[in-house]
């Protein structure tokens, strides 16, 4: 049954609106900026599009190594607002003064650390929602936040798309224009950031008040023993690092790939924002089917659907074909990111929630390392964009075998459970 979202849950969704901003800007703005700057310097279109890969693979590499050490000290009692806040404020700073460099490996710097520092708040953002909701609420409270992420990001969006788009019109110049669309998005996070750091409070937590990052580590390495026997958890990361993987891909590499094959940058940029506006509802509409059907189902959905989307993606070389991907990416891309999330709050011990998202970014949260790869690496050897990026289907396919694997061992498990507490209701227990 449908509830009202309670004060931490709306702003804990506000956030969600304030970070959507910066990623919707990875996805179109700053790639046709840095196809700007590579072409200043004559850096062919292919070489272009491997290094923005390598960019996206060293930034998630990056957060997946100290990722889950953040987490894992962020379980500590008080500390995960605070790591939280240093994140943010890192990563809008650098935001806010890249456009001041116009050298291409300069900005493509600058971009890693503030894409590091987005991702590591992500790790602390997600495991707050064990704290700010209910596991028989979070699937909604998930699908809303991504939801208006999606609608909200669309107003310094649209303002920024103007200044970039119409910077002539206006009399400025597009590094001006460039400059100010940067310092809207990092003042845009930050401010959307302030109801939940001024009010959050950290109700699950591990209580250590000394030795912090000795203790973490000593955490850690427990859980990563006992994992293995959490069969159910240690398949569904699996899925994940697939098939996560994949969509962050897509939705990374989305304009440099346009750009590569000589697509209208302005259609392009119209096309990703359908994208945004096509994923409201689809995000709410999948929150609220995950309150009549089970999300694996759901999630699996999604799966197929972005498996059909990379085999598409073998022959696009039209502006209509990439508005049609536009919209059926859409349509998905919200319901496997917060189902996903959901799903996997509901699995693990909620006072290990920072910990447990950690180990989860490794798999892909902070956005396709092995995706980005191979799109890079197969794009170089076969001289083709088309054929890089159509080798994503390959991490769908796994995904989702992995993934049918982990939720027959989620039911088992359940059962298990059922079955348990049935027998000890049954002896008085």
């Amino acid at each position: 049954m449908k509830t009202k979202l309670t004060k931490p849950e709306k702003q804990w969704i506000l956030y969600d609106v304030g970070n959507s901003a910066f990623i919707l800007l990875v996805s179109t703005i700053i790639p046709i900026y840095f196809n700007y700057l590579a072409d200043l310097a004559n850096v062919p279109s292919v070489t272009y599009l491997a290094y923005w890969g390598y960019a996206a693979s060293i930034s998630t590499l990056v957060v997946a190594l100290f990722g889950p050490i953040l987490g894992t000290m962020a379980d500590s009692k008080n500390f995960k607002k605070p790591l939280f806040f240093a994140s943010i404020l890192i990563g809008s700073i650098c935001c806010a003064i890249l456009g001041f460099f116009s050298h291409w490996l300069i900005f493509l710097g600058i971009y890693i650390i503030a894409k590091i520092a987005y991702n590591a708040s992500l790790i602390f953002y997600d495991s707050m929602l064990t704290d700010v909701s209910t596991p028989e609420h979070m699937d909604d409270v998930s699908s809303q936040g991504y939801a208006w992420g999606y609608i909200g990001s669309c107003v310094p969006f649209i303002i920024g798309l103007v200044l970039v788009l119409g910077y002539d019109s206006i009399g400025i110049s597009f590094t001006t224009a460039m400059i100010l669309t940067f310092l809207l998005i990092a003042i845009w996070g930050i401010a959307l950031s302030l109801p939940l750091l001024r009010n959050y409070r950290q109700i699950h937590y591990v209580a250590e008040n000394t030795h912090i990052v000795s203790n973490s580590f000593r955490r850690l390495g427990t859980t990563l023993k006992n994992i293995s026997k959490e069969k159910h958890i240690l398949w569904f990361l699996i899925a994940f690092f697939f098939y996560i993987d994949g969509v962050y891909t897509i939705i990374e590499m989305a304009t440099a790939y346009g750009q590569a094959l000589g697509l209208n940058s302005s259609g392009l940029l119209i096309a990703l924002l359908v994208t945004q506006l096509v994923a409201f509802p689809c995000a709410i509409v999948f929150g609220r089917l995950a309150q009549r059907y089970p999300s694996r189902n759901l999630i699996t959905v999604c799966i197929v659907a972005y498996l059909g989307i990379s085999i598409f993606a073998l022959q696009l070389d039209t502006q209509w074909e990439f508005w049609f991907l536009a919209v059926c990416v859409g349509m998905f891309q919200g319901g496997i990111q917060a189902l996903s999330r959901s799903y996997f709050a509901k699995i693990i011990p909620p006072e290990k929630s920072g910990e447990y998202f950690g180990i989860m970014d490794i798999c892909g949260k902070g956005a396709s390392f092995l995706g980005t790869t191979l799109v890079s690496v197969v794009s170089q050897i076969s001289g083709s964009i088309n054929i890089g990026v159509g080798s994503i289907s390959v991490v769908f396919v796994i995904g989702l075998i992995c993934f049918l694997k982990a939720s027959a061992l989620a039911s088992d498990a359940k059962s298990l459970t059922d079955i348990s507490v049935s027998g000890n209701s049954l002896m008085g227990k």
